[in-house]
């Protein structure tokens, strides 16, 4: 049965560590979506497509930052998912549609913040695809944005304010960035324990904490284009901001462009004229416009 054959592959694999002959990466399975963010209590739904010749069953797996992945639950197109752990068919679901193996997350809730992975079991081979990160967010996180476009070499500081109650422990911040055409944000900064930036509400016996958290970029490259995400770790919950966005302003680029096309037919008119052997009336004409 489905349990006796996940237990047989855990076995296999741990015979086979050094071989890495059990665990693969491959587009037999794949996820679309790189990236999700919702707001809190929203339901999320993550999509896992699969070649239903290659794959007999479907894993879900979740893997909050710092720690190991987490088994959700195994499913099979003609058998009712399994779910492991804390997994409750309540809030986390499994449905199959096809080719496209579905897990739904209802009433998100901090700690759903993680990325995602599916996997594809046949022949005691895993086969995982590359999985999508979830932000849950909550409107106590707030980024500013940058107000113009910034050019190479300048230098920016990037914020977010969190308001939320107290409670025992200090907060850790972390800064992610998704620049264009990568698959997953990228962990770039964490500050650790910065309570010290936290200031509390003037009103009596008021719980709740105003922290201002600050990244400073300088010298910018245009590598550095891309969302910054600003991620507070307090209380056993992430919370995620909304992103920043980092553009670079494109009019030198445009000028440069502009510049190189008035010279290059410049160059074009003068070709042609001493070509026709003689400066003609119309190529007079044509050098003057472009020199104006």
């Amino acid at each position: 049965n489905l349990k006796n054959c996940t237990a047989y592959l855990s076995y296999i694999h741990k015979q086979n560590s050094n071989k890495n002959k059990c665990i693969t990466q491959t587009d037999i399975v794949s996820q679309p979506v790189p990236l999700m963010t919702v707001q809190l209590g929203e339901n999320v739904l993550f999509s896992c497509l699969y070649s239903e010749q290659e794959v007999e069953y479907i894993s879900w797996f979740k893997q909050t930052v710092g720690e190991k992945p987490r088994l959700i639950a195994i499913s099979h197109k003609y058998t009712h998912p399994i779910y492991y752990g804390n997994f409750s068919h309540t809030r986390f679901k499994v449905l199959e549609n096809g080719s496209n193996n579905q897990l739904i997350i209802s009433n998100t809730e901090f700690s759903d913040s993680a990325i995602y992975y599916c996997g594809g079991m046949n022949n005691y081979a895993m086969t995982f695809a590359t999985g999508t990160f979830l932000i849950s967010k909550s409107k106590t996180v707030v980024q500013q944005p940058v107000s113009d476009p910034v050019h190479p070499g300048d230098s920016v500081t990037l914020q977010c304010t969190v308001n939320s109650e107290t409670c025992a422990g200090d907060h850790s911040v972390y800064w992610f960035r998704h620049g264009s055409g990568e698959s997953l944000p990228g962990l770039i900064y964490t500050h650790g324990n910065r309570s010290d930036e936290c200031e509390k509400s003037p009103e009596a016996g008021s719980p709740t904490h105003s922290c201002v958290y600050s990244l400073p970029k300088r010298n910018l490259r245009r590598s550095d284009a891309g969302i910054y995400y600003c991620a507070v770790v307090t209380c056993g919950d992430i919370l995620f901001g909304d992103g920043t966005k980092l553009l670079f302003s494109i009019l030198l680029g445009l000028g440069a462009a502009l510049v190189f096309c008035v010279v290059l037919l410049i160059f074009l008119v003068c070709y042609i004229c001493k070509n026709t052997g003689k400066m003609s009336f119309s190529c007079k004409i044509y050098l003057l416009l472009c020199l104006h």
